[in-house]
């Protein structure tokens, strides 16, 4: 089964050229056609991963440190899962509307972009993983371009953005070489020694990848981008891009860097992530459109992914079975958790915004009067997916969130608290906001003939909504499945 490995890679890469060069009109369902084929791949390889552990591939035979080494393990399975998950649903949006997708050169540019996160996932070795992580920033940069002359100037800070970040993560790995003599992320690890040069690593490469995770206050960039993108672009970059800078970081942490992450470090990254909760929140309740309010709640759920550091921090030098090792499961699973939800939720969002948009001719909420009663299952979408990332009962987002309120309350922290409740209520306000600019409001008309939009577009927003929805129902499976994902060096 290794050999699914490169094909995961190489897969996407050749069915972009394949579609760069066939004609435009059969691109949509040939790029859903192989989205699919992809995706029961993706399938297949979680399922060999879950029974028979790790899955290894070494090209061409060559072992690290000469050759390279791809590898999947539960961590990185799950991450694919996600992928694929939620990139199908919305290339099937895509097809509604040339509207939301831009232009032609979109099924092609998401293959590429696919092709890199896939390549981020199951790479084993740091190079690579900045050559994966370059494929993938341009591919998302091209693909907010497609928004049209309003998104030049935000696709070429992204650029700016995605550059200075990849080069920081590329000064700490020359960092790492320097003292290792491998690139390999294990074989980097067993060797890496605490002290100046690997301090300074640490710190380049998490601040390379918290840019490029746009973590308060490195994220001005972040809702330019999302806002000025086309709507089938948003939910990939948010639900899904920016993810696997989180994976890349959480990884290099756990498995290269392990017991010598210096203690403040996790502490100032937390503190970040709060500050994000509250200003991301904050700022997308005092906007006035629709795909901005989306784009500042991403910035707010991004600092619930940075408190994870925060939380395993104490446990790195704990012994097993102590408290602290409980404390960092229990985080664990929470944040994987809320990544899940996040992809979910963030996606049918911003397509059910899209949705509205589209048939509205303007994402501004004042345009938006009247969308309840003739669009009731698109307003449902963004309501429920609101309600995800709140984190209420039933949902995913709860699950995940009440791991991390059980973390704070046994480990004995419990300033997250506050910003784990706070954000929750934050979350409903701009949620609730959205919604009611939707009714009937006397003397506001809203329009009288909006443009009608192919039911698979709602569909599909409220598809990865439900599905939020009902994985909250399966707390304990999923909890049992995903413990079990801490990537190695986490815990003693």
């Amino acid at each position: 089964m290794g050999v699914l490995l490169p094909m995961l890679v190489l897969g996407p890469l050749g069915g972009a050229v394949l579609l760069a060069l066939l004609p435009a009109r059969i691109r949509p369902w040939l790029t859903v056609g192989l989205a699919a084929a992809l995706g029961a791949a993706v399938v297949v390889l979680v399922g060999v991963v879950a029974v028979g552990g790790v899955v290894h591939y070494q090209v061409a035979g060559w072992a690290p440190p000469l050759g390279i080494e791809l590898l999947v393990d539960p961590f990185s399975a799950a991450m694919l899962a996600m992928t694929a998950g939620v990139s199908l649903p919305v290339l099937i949006y895509a097809t509604g509307t040339e509207l939301v997708r831009g232009h032609e050169a979109f099924w092609p540019l998401v293959m590429m972009l696919w092709s890199g996160l896939n390549a981020v996932y199951v790479t084993a070795d740091l190079f690579n993983a900045y050559v994966a992580l370059e494929l993938m920033g341009l591919s998302a940069v091209a693909l907010v371009i497609l928004g049209g002359s309003s998104a030049w100037r935000a696709g070429l800070r992204y650029l700016f953005i995605a550059v200075l970040g990849s080069l920081l993560y590329l000064l700490g790995v020359a960092l790492i070489y320097g003292q290792t003599g491998t690139l390999d992320m294990v074989g980097a690890g067993e060797v890496l020694t605490s002290g100046t040069y690997a301090f300074t690593a640490l710190v380049m490469i998490t601040a390379g990848m918290a840019l490029k995770t746009a973590l308060f206050p490195m994220h001005t960039w972040l809702p330019a981008a999302h806002a000025a993108a086309p709507s089938a672009v948003s939910p990939l970059l948010s639900a899904l891009v920016i993810k696997a800078s989180l994976y890349l970081l959480i990884r290099i942490w756990f498995t290269v860097f392990g017991g010598a992450a210096p203690t403040g470090l996790p502490t100032a990254l937390g503190v970040l992530g709060c500050a994000a909760v509250v200003w991301g929140n904050v700022v997308a309740l005092r906007q006035d459109r629709l795909k901005a309010v989306v784009s500042y709640s991403t910035v707010a759920q991004v600092g619930y992914f940075f408190l994870l550091f925060a939380y395993l921090a104490p446990a790195l030098d704990a012994p097993a079975g102590s408290t602290q090792e409980q404390v960092a499961l229990a985080a664990w699973t929470g944040v994987l958790v809320l990544v899940f939800s996040h992809a979910l939720a963030k996606a049918a969002m911003f397509m059910a915004a899209g949705v509205l948009a589209t048939a509205h001719r303007s994402d501004n909420l004042n345009d938006q009067v009247g969308a309840v009663n003739r669009m009731p299952g698109t307003v449902l979408a963004f309501a429920a997916a609101g309600v995800v990332l709140a984190g209420l009962p039933p949902t995913m987002g709860f699950m995940g969130k009440w791991q991390l309120l059980q973390a704070s309350m046994v480990g004995g922290q419990w300033w997250w608290l506050a910003v784990l409740l706070g954000g929750g209520l934050l979350t409903l306000g701009y949620t609730a906001r959205v919604v009611r600019a939707t009714f009937d409001r006397p003397g506001h008309a809203g329009r009288d003939q909006p443009r009608v939009v192919p039911v698979r577009m709602p569909a599909m927003s409220l598809m990865l909504t439900v599905t939020a929805v009902v994985l909250g129902f399966l707390t304990l499976p999923v909890a049992q499945f995903l413990e079990p994902v801490l990537p190695a060096g986490a815990l003693p």
